[in-house]
């Protein structure tokens, strides 16, 4: 497998959905409702999933991959599986909002080794292989520098769909990050929240319960950064695709800045 061919299918494919995008936003934009947790979905999201799809699979017809809106696409379990968010953010373009990205990661056994977010509206790919690095569009490598801040980090916020509003960790956690943070940012768009990470934009992400579709990509794309990430209560975290979302809970920033995250989340 070469995964500097994969890097190359996948930015092109992502990017080729962010110009979808990115005209059909200039537009009147169909939304209708998604699940029963006030989730939305766009004829957007349809049509860019499609072109992402059609695109991997045309050049790794025997690859699984796990999208957002269509699932499992081919057989679980094989040694590579793609997965895809076609527009992640779609609560914000619903609302006439510019801010989202796609994503698209390529998994091995599991564990992520390729990371794509394209941001249509700035024009800009972030893309990693693991073990290589962390690229922009102009291939300067990504090392954010460990920066604290006298009035706090500024921080960026990400649950999963399934979490409940009234859940007691979540109120816990948001209480002590608007304690203690200068900012907390909630984007509705993780895998925006993680381009930034890697780029040095915010000083980390506090996540729980994340969604299975975007992590991975994101994840790896910080990590070739620099960054770490930590289960809440500071073990190891890996972002594989066979975790529960119980699993899927963490925090991330620079190596330095870990244990004050750590220590303002418990």
């Amino acid at each position: 497998m070469d995964l500097d061919h994969a890097r190359t299918v996948a930015v092109e494919a992502a990017e080729a959905a962010g110009a979808l995008l990115l005209a059909g936003t200039r537009g009147a934009v169909g939304v209708r409702a998604k699940g029963e947790a006030g989730d939305v979905v766009t004829d957007l999201d349809l049509a860019s999933e499609k072109l992402l799809l059609e695109r991997i699979l045309t050049v790794y017809p025997s690859h699984a991959v796990i999208a957002e809106e269509s699932g499992l696409v081919g057989a679980a379990g094989g040694e590579w599986t793609w997965l895809v968010d076609p527009l992640d953010g779609t609560n914000n373009v619903a609302i006439g909002l510019s801010a989202f990205v796609v994503g698209v990661g390529l998994c091995r056994d599991g564990l992520p080794v390729l990371g794509v977010v394209h941001d249509p509206v700035s024009a800009q790919t972030w893309s990693a292989v693991r073990g290589r690095g962390a690229l922009s569009s102009e291939g300067v490598r990504l090392a954010p520098p460990y920066a604290p801040r006298p009035h706090g980090p500024l921080l960026a916020w990400t649950q999963g769909h399934g979490v409940s509003r009234g859940d007691a960790t979540v109120r816990a956690l948001k209480q002590a990050l608007e304690l203690h943070a200068r900012r907390v940012l909630q984007l509705w768009a993780p895998l925006l929240s993680w381009a930034m990470l890697a780029r040095g934009d915010i000083d980390g992400i506090v996540g729980y319960q994340a969604e299975l579709v975007d992590l991975p990509a994101g994840a790896l794309l910080a990590q070739e950064a620099g960054i770490e990430i930590r289960t809440l209560d500071g073990g190891p975290f890996e972002a594989c695709i066979d975790t529960t979302a119980e699993q899927r809970s963490f925090v991330a920033a620079h190596p330095r800045a870990i244990p004050g995250l750590l220590a303002l989340v418990q």
